[in-house]
C-alpha cells in the first residue's frame, strides 16, 4: 500500500485526483489531502507518505517552496508538480528540487495514471536498491572480519615483499590514513568464550572509532587503529585509546593489559610498529593498564635476551639445522622461566615463536601442512606445565627442521655440504676458510661469495656457531673443565671462548652449566 498525499489550495482539483486515484489503485494506493504547504509539512511529519502531489502556487507557502523543505526531511518522497501555467522557469526549479514529473492543470486521467505507475516503479526499484544494498553489507559484514584478521597476521608474521599490504589498505580506504597498533591482552579468555568476547569487542571497538581487529591469538588481540587526519597529535590519540580501553574493561572485564605504538605512516614499518604495541604491552603492569611506546623505558636484559635467543632460533631453523633449534630453545626457555613471568605471558611467547616458525617453515617448503600447529592454541592453552608446554613447541620446532632440512638438501650445493661436513668433523682443529677451499678444491674467495649465499652467514661466523653449540653440548652433558671444553673446540685462550660464549647466550660457560644442571 502506498500513500499518496494530494496538496491544493482549490478543493475541485483534490477531489478529480483523489476520484482518479481511487477508481484506479483502489487497492494500491491511501489517499491523504492537504489545502496548504504547512498542512502539507505536518502531515508529512505525521505519515509515511510516498507520492506526493503539489501545487505549485498556493497562499503562504509556496508549492516549491514547500517541497524544498519536504525534501530535506523526507529525501525518498517522490513529487509530482501540479501547475495551472506551462511555464519553463517553472519546470526548471520543479526538476532541480528532484520532482519526478511537472503536470499542467486541468489534469489529464490518462497522464495521472501513467504519472502514478511511474512513481510506484521509481519508489520499487529504490526499495529494491536499498534491499541489494542491505544485502550487501550483511555479507560485507561476514566478510571483513577475516580480511581483516589476514591483514594483521600478514603485518606481524610475513616478510612485505611476499604479500602486498597496500592491496588490503586500499580495500579498507585505509591507504593515506597513519595509524597506531594496539595490543591487548584479556584475563579468563580460553577456547568456550573466546568467540563471544571477540564479536562484542569488534562491536565495541568499532562503534568508537573504525578500525581493523585481529582474532584472539591466545588471550591477545591486535589493533590497526587509523588515525583520520594527515598529521595527528599523539596526546590526542592517546585520550582516544585511553577512551576505548575504558570502554573494553567496563563491559569485557577488568584487568586488560595493552600496550599502544608510536604513529606510523608508512607501511614498510607496520611490523615496527606491531612490536612497538607488543613491547609497551609486556611493560604494562600484571594486574591491568595500558602502556604507551613513548612512555617506554629500555627493555628489561631479561626481554631482550629471551628475544635474541628467539631470533638465533629462527636462524637455525630456517637452514633445517636442529642440534642449533634445541640448543636456543633450551636458552630461550631458560631465560622466560627464570623471571617472574606468569603462566599465561610465557605460553603467548611460546604460542609468537610457534606462529612464526610455521611461517617460516611454509615459506621454504610450500607444502607444509602441521596438525601440531593446527592444534597448537588448544594444545597451549590446555598445559600448565612449564616443561610440557618447552616439550611441545620442542616437538613442533624439531617437526618444521625437518621439513626445511628435506628442501635444504636437495637444494644444497655439493661443495657447501662437503665444507659443512669437514667443519663438523674438525671443530677440535685450526679450519680457516683457506683450509676449507683447499679440502673443496676452489678457491677461497669463491667458497666465502658460495658459502654466504648458501648459508646466509659467513664461513668464519658459520664455524664459531658450531664451535659454541658443541660447548653447550659439553657443558650440559659432561664433567670435562672449561679449559678442556676449550680445547676440545679449538680454542687456544679460555677467557676469549668464555667472552664470545657470554656475548652469544648471555651468560658465562659457568653460569650456563650451572643453569644446565639446575
Amino acid at each position: 500500500m502506498y500513500n499518496i498525499l494530494i496538496t491544493d489550495d482549490e478543493q475541485i482539483v483534490i477531489d478529480s485526483l483523489s476520484y482518479i486515484i481511487s477508481k484506479n489503485f483502489e487497492n494500491e494506493a491511501k489517499v491523504f489531502t492537504a489545502l496548504s504547504g504547512t498542512e502539507a509539512i505536518e502531515i508529512v511529519m505525521k505519515e509515511n507518505i510516498d507520492i506526493l502531489f503539489m501545487d505549485i502556487n498556493m497562499p503562504g507557502l509556496s508549492g516549491l517552496e514547500t517541497v524544498s523543505v519536504i525534501t530535506k526531511l523526507k529525501p525518498n518522497i517522490v513529487f509530482v508538480i501540479l501547475s495551472a501555467f506551462d511555464r519553463f522557469q517553472y519546470a526548471q526549479t520543479a526538476i532541480e528540487l528532484g520532482a519526478y514529473k511537472y503536470i499542467t492543470k486541468p489534469v489529464n486521467r490518462n497522464v495521472v495514471i501513467e504519472t502514478i505507475r511511474g512513481a510506484i516503479n521509481l519508489l520499487q526499484e529504490k526499495q529494491g536498491k536499498l534491499s541489494a544494498d542491505m544485502e550487501l553489507h550483511k555479507k560485507l559484514d561476514l566478510v571483513s572480519p577475516m580480511i581483516e584478521n589476514d591483514f594483521i597476521y600478514a603485518c606481524i608474521f610475513n616478510n612485505e615483499k611476499s604479500i602486498d599490504l597496500s592491496a588490503y589498505l586500499e580495500y579498507f580506504n585505509l591507504s593515506e590514513s597513519p595509524w597506531v597498533f594496539c595490543c591487548f591482552e584479556f584475563p579468563n579468555i580460553n577456547a568456550d568464550n573466546q568467540y563471544a568476547i571477540y564479536i562484542k569487542i569488534h562491536e565495541l571497538l568499532n562503534k568508537e572509532h573504525r578500525c581493523l581487529i585481529s582474532s584472539f591469538m591466545m588471550n591477545r588481540i591486535v589493533v590497526f587503529f587509523p588515525l583520520y587526519s594527515e598529521n595527528p597529535d599523539y596526546n590526542e590519540v592517546q585520550e582516544q585509546i585511553k577512551k576505548i580501553y575504558n570502554t573494553l574493561c567496563y563491559n569485557i572485564s577488568s584487568g586488560i593489559r595493552g600496550g599502544v605504538s608510536t604513529i606510523g605512516n608508512d607501511k614498510s614499518i607496520l611490523q615496527v610498529s606491531y612490536n612497538e604495541a607488543l613491547s609497551a604491552l609486556n611493560k604494562s603492569d600484571s594486574n591491568g593498564g595500558l602502556v604507551f611506546a613513548s612512555q617506554q623505558t629500555s627493555k628489561a636484559k631479561q626481554n631482550s635476551s629471551h628475544g635474541e635467543f628467539k631470533n638465533q632460533l629462527l636462524k637455525k631453523l630456517s637452514v633445517g639445522d636442529s642440534s642449533g633449534v634445541k640448543s636456543f630453545l633450551e636458552l630461550f626457555s631458560t631465560e622466560l622461566f627464570s623471571g617472574e613471568l606468569e603462566l599465561d605471558k610465557i605460553k603467548n611467547s611460546f604460542f609468537e615463536l610457534i606462529v612464526t616458525a610455521n611461517n617460516t617453515t611454509r615459506e621454504i617448503n610450500k607444502g607444509f601442512v602441521s596438525s601440531t600447529f593446527d592444534n597448537a592454541f588448544a594444545t597451549l592453552t590446555s598445559l600448565n606445565d612449564k616443561k610440557l608446554i618447552k616439550d611441545f613447541a620442542q616437538t613442533f620446532l624439531l617437526e618444521c627442521t625437518a621439513a626445511i632440512s628435506t628442501v635444504r638438501k636437495t637444494d644444497t650445493n655439493p661443495i657447501i655440504k662437503k665444507v659443512c661436513d669437514y667443519v663438523e668433523e674438525n671443530l677440535a682443529k685450526d679450519i680457516s676458510l683457506e683450509m676449507a677451499a683447499d679440502f673443496a678444491g676452489v678457491s677461497s674467495f669463491y667458497l666465502s661469495k658460495l658459502f654466504k649465499e648458501e648459508k646466509g652467514e659467513t664461513y668464519i661466523n658459520y664455524v664459531s656457531d658450531k664451535r659454541l653449540e658443541k660447548s653447550c653440548q659439553l657443558l650440559a652433558q659432561t664433567d670435562l673443565s672449561i679449559k678442556e671444553i676449550t680445547a676440545t673446540i679449538g680454542y687456544n685462550d679460555q677467557n676469549y671462548y668464555s667472552r664470545i660464549f657470554k656475548t652469544k647466550y648471555g651468560l658465562s660457560p659457568k653460569e650456563y652449566r650451572k643453569e644446565k644442571q639446575k
